[in-house]
Order: structure tokens, then sequence, then C-alpha cells
């Protein structure tokens, strides 16, 4: 297998894979934040039926607002990166072989062994691949060849590395 492909300077491609890595990231803190704001609600609401909900109304409060922040948080990080990263378009392209996917943007160039790769999860857009815990790199679909890209996905799923 090798597959090699382009990547245009498009001032919104980083700002994709940004939303595309933060968003694999921060996915947990919606669910403490939908966790928190329901608890401060039960709580909010059953402390005014038992009568004391003076002594625990700012506990309950701050839970509320520590389940909207956590929720707003992850739009929040996904507008950020998208606003940052626009001002890095570049050309760049991937080389991708049996043995490791080499990367360049720019004047950088990098690259990870497959040996390394933990998993891969499939966005619409993405590839988004780990290593460890930690999403390292995307491959663009949409910038690929329909028979590289499957060409890939088969090797990957042979690898045991794709998840959806």
């Amino acid at each position: 297998m090798h597959i090699r492909f382009d990547v245009p300077a498009d001032p919104a491609y980083p700002g994709r894979v940004a939303a595309a890595l933060s968003s694999a990231q921060q996915r947990r803190y919606s669910y403490i934040g939908a966790v928190l704001v329901t608890v401060g609600a039960i709580g909010l609401v059953v402390s005014q039926g038992f009568g004391w909900g003076d002594q625990t109304r700012p506990l309950w409060m701050a839970m509320v607002v520590g389940g909207l922040l956590a929720l707003l948080y992850w739009p929040w990080l996904r507008l950020r990166a998208r606003r940052r990263s626009s001002g890095y378009a570049v050309e760049g392209g991937y080389d991708i072989t049996e043995d490791n996917i080499m990367m360049r943007s720019g004047s950088e160039s990098g690259g990870i062994a497959w040996d390394g790769v933990s998993q891969v999860r499939s966005t619409p857009e993405f590839w988004i691949v780990y290593v460890g815990r930690m999403p390292a790199t995307v491959i663009p679909r949409r910038l690929m060849s329909a028979e590289d890209a499957e060409t890939l996905r088969a090797y990957l799923v042979a690898r045991g590395l794709l998840t959806s």
C-alpha cells in the first residue's frame, strides 16, 4: 500500500482539523455538564420541597452553573480552535504506507508509525488517529481518491485499528 495525496492551502481546513481533534477530546465535558445540571436541578427542587432550600440552595446552584459551564466549554473550545487555526493554511500532503503515516505542512514534516497507533476513529470527514488515548492527527478522507480511501479503510480494519 502506498497512498499519496496533497492538502491545498484552504483557510477553513485547519479549523476543521482543530475542531475534529478537540471534539474527540472534549466530549466528556458534555456528559459531566449534563449530569451536574441534572443533579443540581433535582437538588433544588427536592430541597425546596423539604424546606431546606435556604441552606442548600448555593450548593445546588453551584452545581447547575458548573454544569452549564462544562456544557458550554466544548462549543467554546471548538469555536476558539477554528478561529485560532484559520491563519495556518499552508499546502501540505500525506504519504501513507504499511509502515507509517508521513505528513508535511509547509516546511514542517512528521510521521507516525502504525505500530504506535492504538486506534482510528471515523468521523464524516476524517479518520482520527490515536496514539495511546490521545488523538495525534487526522487523515482527511475527502481529499483522497475513493480507491485510496477504500484501500486505507481495508488496511485499518485488517489491523484492527478502525472503530466506528
